[in-house]
């Protein structure tokens, strides 16, 4: 059945959310772009982008709600459904999954007794696989509200879901101290994190991930990436494998002398000095 325009928000909602709306819209010279923004910005008001704030982000911009849903239905970082506090990603991705990624999932999924984008029952956790963190070097990795949590067991997820839904205190690997999952989405939309410490905190890349860029600044001290398995000891020149770009190999094209005769106007034709080619004689014959 067709459904009913959204409702509005409250009144003192509505100005609320105006107020912060105007701050976002100014930032950018066509107010279009601000639209990713306002959603994080709705998002933080109800936890997820109802339908209310569909309108509300179509109404701002001077947009369709059929536009703004498109983009909200887009990108997986906005919700669209009631979910809970805190996001509990666990990458399925290769590394992570081959190193205990899927084990950690599955492990999960029993524990909390959710299938994937669902949410327990106290409203605490919604569990759902992610894609890629690049954060490969600490394999497995989840994140709680876009928090890292690396080099992850299937214990040690166990216990930080049962932290979470207890509400004890829980402490990221790397990157700012842990907040809710409306709190998250109020940064993301661009307003400043107030909580003492949480700007200064670091979540920067792990040594692996940048062992090329130290290489690449000439770096030789004693960190080093050690050989791929099967190579020769360190100090052994490998034997080389040229491809065809390092060493191409004589054509037709670039070799008078192949017997298939050298390509001219492209196709074959006869030698560029006059005689036939290779193994053919004047009159066509073997």
């Amino acid at each position: 059945m067709p459904q009913l325009p959204a409702p509005d928000y409250p009144t003192d909602v509505r100005a609320r959310l105006e107020a912060d709306a105007r701050e976002v819209i100014g930032r950018y010279p066509d107010s279009r772009s601000a639209l990713l923004p306002l959603l994080h910005l709705v998002q933080a008001e109800e936890g997820y982008v109802t339908r209310t704030g569909v309108r509300f982000c179509a109404e701002r911009l001077g947009l369709t709600t059929a536009e703004v849903t498109a983009v909200a239905t887009f990108y997986t970082m906005y919700r669209r459904k009631p979910s809970g506090d805190y996001q509990v990603g666990v990458c399925t991705n290769t590394l992570c999954a081959v190193l205990g990624g899927d084990a950690i999932f599955d492990a999960l999924k029993s524990h909390l007794g959710v299938e994937n984008g669902e949410t327990t029952g106290d409203g605490k956790v919604t569990l759902e696989h992610i894609e890629c963190n690049a954060a490969c070097d600490f394999a497995p990795v989840l994140m709680v509200n876009w928090e890292f949590f690396d080099n992850q067991t299937v214990e040690s997820a166990k216990r930080l879901v049962d932290d979470l839904r207890a509400g004890r205190t829980v402490e990221p690997t790397r990157g700012a101290p842990l907040c809710t999952y409306r709190e998250t989405s109020r940064i993301l939309a661009g307003f400043p994190d107030e909580r003492s410490g949480a700007v200064d905190a670091g979540g920067g890349a792990g040594h692996a991930s940048l062992a090329g860029l130290r290489l690449a600044k000439g770096d030789t001290g004693p960190a080093r990436v050690g050989p791929p398995r099967g190579a020769p000891p360190l100090g052994e020149r490998p034997p080389e494998h040229p491809s065809s770009h390092d060493a191409p190999q004589p054509t037709s094209a670039s070799d008078p002398r192949h017997p298939s005769g050298p390509v001219t106007g492209g196709g074959r034709g006869p030698a560029t000095d006059g005689r036939p080619a290779t193994g053919t004689t004047e009159e066509g014959e073997e």
